[in-house]
C-alpha cells in the first residue's frame, strides 16, 4: 500500500506544508498566501488542511508526519554559540532563551497539539519524525530530481549547525559527505549585506542581488569594497567553505546582522536605512559581495564535483537551500561545464524543506526504493496548490459586481488576451493550481509586452509598488530560448540566468557606466527592455508543453501575433503582499492596482468596464519585503 507522508516546515520564516503519496508530490503550499501575512512562520494549519482536502485524506490515513529540523539541536547550537561568545550577547540570550524554554523545547508537544485541531490524529500510530535541516534540503533537490545518482550541494544561513553540506545522491540514499558548520555561513554572509544595504533578512536578498548588476565592475570602489570584504571579512577556500571573521558579525549573539559602527568604518557609508534613497557605493557593494559569493558557490560545486569519484553521479548536480535562490550564482556554476544537467528545488528555501522531509521519511526512515521512469522531475513544474474554482469565481462577481467576460474555448480566450498583452495591457493571469515556491510560473502571474520602453517602469512603480530598480523575468517556450538567449538553458523554475544573444544587444553611450542608476535604467539594452537588465542578463523561465500547456500556447498566440517570443512574467501580488491565492484576492490586487486586465480560467475582466470603483474596499498595505 502506498504510504502517505505529510512534510511540514514552521517556526522560523515561510512555513509549509507538502503531501506525498508513493514518493509523488501530491501537493504543496505555503501558509502565507491563506493568512495573507508575507513569510508567515506560524504552524502551517491552512496548507496542511489544504493538502488532506485536495488529496481526500485525513490526519488518520498519514503513515507519518515529518516536521524538517530538529529544534534540539537548534537550542543546543544556541546554548553553545552564547557560551562560547559570553560576556558578549547578554541581552540577545535574555530575549531569546525564555522563548526556546516555553516553546521552542517543547515544539513535539505544540505540533501534537496543533495537528489534534486539525483532525483525528493519533500519534502511537502515525510515526513523528524530525530529520536535520539540512539533510530535509538534501532531500528535497535530490529526491525530487529525475536522477538516480547525482552530486547534492545544499547552502544557507544555518539548520541546527550546517550551513552547507555536500552529499552523494544514490537511489534512495543520501550519504553527507562534507559540512559547513555555524557561524561560518554563505547565506548569514549574503544577509549581512542585506541588512547593511538597508533590506529585510530572509526577503530582500534577491533585491541585492538584482541591485548588483548597477555596480562597476571596474571602478576603483568595486575593488576596494571587493579587497575589504575578502581581507577583513570573509576567507575564502579552495572548498568553497568560508570562514567569517566574527569580529565584524554579531549574528551570532546580538539582536543584528553586523555591527554598524564598524561596517561603517570598515566601507565609508553608514547603513543604508530603508527607503532611503539608492546610491552609487550602494550598488558597488552589493556587486562586489555578489562576486564573492558567486566565487564561494563555484568553489563549493567544483570540490562537491571531485570529491565524488562515482561518474554517473557527478554528471548531475542538485540544489537546494536559500542560497539556491541566487540565480546569478546558479548561472555562473552551470557555464562553468563541470555537470551535465542541474536540478535547483524550486523552493530552495525553508518553504521547501517540508517536500524534503516528506521525501526524508519515505526514502530514508521507511526505505522505499526510487522508481525513476522517465527525464521528468517530482515537483510536477512547482504547480502543487489550490485552483480557482468555477464556484469562486462567481461568487467574486456577485459580491463586488464585477463585470466579466467568459470565454468558451481556450482557443478564443487566448487570442483575446495575447491581443491585449500586445496592446500594452498589463494583465493579470490566474490559471490552475498556485505555484509552490517564491517565484510566479505562469500559474498566478502579472504579464506584460517586454517590447514596450517604460513597461518596466509602469510594472514596478504603478502595479507592485516597489523599488524601479528591480528586473523582470522572460517567460519563453523552451525552444525559442536559445534564439534569444545564452547559453543554452533548461530553466522551468527561473532558477537561472542567462544573457540576451549579442545580436540582439544594443550599443550604449560611452559614459554608460557614469550615468545615474534611473538614468541607466531606461536607457533601451535590447528589442525587449523589460526583461534584459542593465548587464544584458534575465532570468529566464523556460516554459514547457509538458508541464504547463495553457501558459505556454499563450506564449504561442502572442509570438504568433507579434513576431515577440518573450513576455514579461512577474509574480501576481504587490510589494511586502505574498503572491495571490484565491480568486477574490487576484481581484482586489487586480483593482488596487494599475493593472488593465485580469483573467480568471475563462473569465476576462476589464478595468475600464468595473462598476465599484470605492478604492476603500481594494485597498492593499504595501509593506517592505
Amino acid at each position: 500500500m502506498a504510504l502517505k507522508i505529510l512534510g511540514i516546515s514552521a517556526f522560523y520564516h515561510d512555513s509549509a506544508a507538502a503531501l506525498i503519496e508513493d514518493g509523488y508530490v501530491i501537493a504543496a503550499a505555503q501558509e502565507e498566501r491563506f493568512t495573507r501575512r508575507k513569510h508567515d512562520a506560524g504552524f502551517p494549519s491552512h496548507a496542511i488542511r489544504f493538502c488532506l482536502e485536495y488529496s481526500g485524506l485525513g490526519l488518520e490515513n498519514l503513515d507519518a508526519i515529518v516536521f524538517y529540523d530538529k529544534p534540539f539541536l537548534k537550542l543546543e547550537r544556541l546554548l553553545e554559540t552564547y557560551y562560547a561568545f559570553a560576556p558578549k550577547g547578554v541581552s540577545s540570550f535574555v530575549n531569546a532563551i525564555p522563548v526556546w524554554l516555553k516553546e521552542k523545547m517543547f515544539l513535539k508537544d505544540l505540533i501534537r497539539k496543533e495537528l489534534k485541531k486539525l483532525g483525528d490524529w493519533h500519534p502511537e500510530r502515525t510515526k513523528l519524525l524530525f530529520p536535520e535541516h539540512h539533510l530535509s534540503h538534501a532531500a528535497s533537490a535530490f529526491y525530487a530530481s529525475p536522477f538516480s545518482k547525482a552530486v547534492v550541494v545544499t547552502v544557507d544561513g544555518v539548520g541546527e549547525w550546517a550551513t552547507a553540506s555536500v552529499c552523494l545522491g544514490d537511489g534512495n540514499k543520501i550519504t553527507i559527505l562534507h559540512e559547513l558548520r555555524f557561524p561560518h555561513s554563505l547565506g548569514l554572509f549574503y544577509s549581512a549585506f542585506t541588512y547593511y544595504l538597508g533590506f529585510r533578512v530572509n526577503s530582500g536578498e534577491y533585491k541585492v542581488m538584482g541591485l548588483a548588476p548597477y555596480g562597476r565592475k571596474d571602478a576603483e570602489s568595486t575593488r576596494k569594497y571587493t579587497d575589504i570584504i575578502l581581507n577583513q571579512l570573509i576567507h575564502l577556500y579552495d572548498d568553497g567553505s568560508v570562514w567569517l571573521n566574527q569580529t565584524y558579525f554579531s549574528y551570532a549573539t546580538g539582536l543584528r546582522m553586523v555591527p554598524d559602527a564598524k561596517w561603517e568604518k570598515l566601507f565609508g557609508f553608514p547603513r543604508r536605512k530603508p527607503e532611503e534613497l539608492i546610491e552609487q557605493h550602494h550598488c558597488d557593494l552589493a556587486l562586489a559581495m555578489q562576486q564573492v559569493t558567486e566565487e564561494a558557490m563555484l568553489r563549493m560545486t567544483r570540490f562537491a564535483y571531485h570529491s565524488v569519484s562515482d561518474g554517473e553521479a557527478r554528471k548531475n548536480l542538485c540544489l537546494a537551500g536559500g542560497v539556491a535562490l541566487n540565480c546569478v550564482a546558479n548561472g555562473k556554476i552551470w557555464e562553468q561545464g563541470l555537470f551535465e544537467k542541474i536540478f535547483i528545488q524550486p523552493a530552495a528555501g525553508d518553504a521547501g524543506g517540508a517536500v524534503g522531509a516528506a521525501l526524508a521519511g519515505h526514502y530514508i526512515y521507511f526505505n522505499q526504493p526510487r522508481q525513476l521512469s522517465d527525464s521528468a522531475d517530482r515537483m510536477n513544474g512547482a504547480f502543487l496548490g489550490p485552483e480557482p474554482e468555477e464556484k469562486e469565481i462567481l461568487k467574486v462577481i456577485r459580491k463586488y459586481g464585477a463585470v466579466a467576460h467568459h470565454f468558451p474555448d481556450d482557443r478564443s480566450l487566448l487570442a483575446e488576451t495575447a491581443s491585449l498583452l500586445a496592446k500594452g495591457k498589463v494583465t493579470g493571469w490566474v490559471q490552475g493550481r498556485m505555484e509552490f515556491g517564491p517565484r510566479a510560473l505562469g500559474n498566478r502571474s502579472i504579464l506584460a509586452d517586454p517590447r514596450i520602453p517604460d513597461m518596466q517602469k509602469v510594472l514596478n512603480l504603478k502595479i507592485k509598488f516597489r523599488e524601479g530598480f528591480r528586473p523582470f523575468a522572460p517567460a519563453v517556450c523552451a525552444e525559442d530560448a536559445s534564439s534569444v538567449f545564452d547559453p543554452p538553458l533548461v530553466s522551468p523554475y527561473m532558477l537561472l540566468v542567462g544573457t540576451v544573444k549579442k545580436e540582439y544587444r544594443f550599443s550604449l553611450p560611452e559614459n554608460y557606466t557614469d550615468l545615474p542608476l534611473f538614468e541607466r535604467l531606461y536607457i533601451p539594452r535590447s528589442p525587449w527592455p523589460a526583461i534584459t537588465h542593465v548587464d544584458y542578463s534575465a532570468r529566464i523561465q523556460t516554459v514547457h508543453r509538458e508541464t504547463n500547456p495553457l501558459f505556454y500556447a499563450l506564449l504561442r498566440e502572442f509570438k504568433y501575433q507579434t513576431g515577440c517570443p518573450v513576455l514579461v512574467n512577474t509574480s501576481f501580488n504587490v510589494r511586502g503582499q505574498p503572491i495571490v491565492c484565491s480568486p477574490e484576492d487576484a481581484y482586489i490586487c487586480f483593482m488596487a492596482t494599475g493593472m488593465d486586465a485580469l483573467v480568471i480560467n475563462r473569465h476576462l475582466f476589464l478595468k475600464e468596464e468595473q462598476t465599484e470603483k470605492d478604492k476603500n474596499k481594494f485597498s492593499i498595505t504595501t509593506q517592505p519585503d
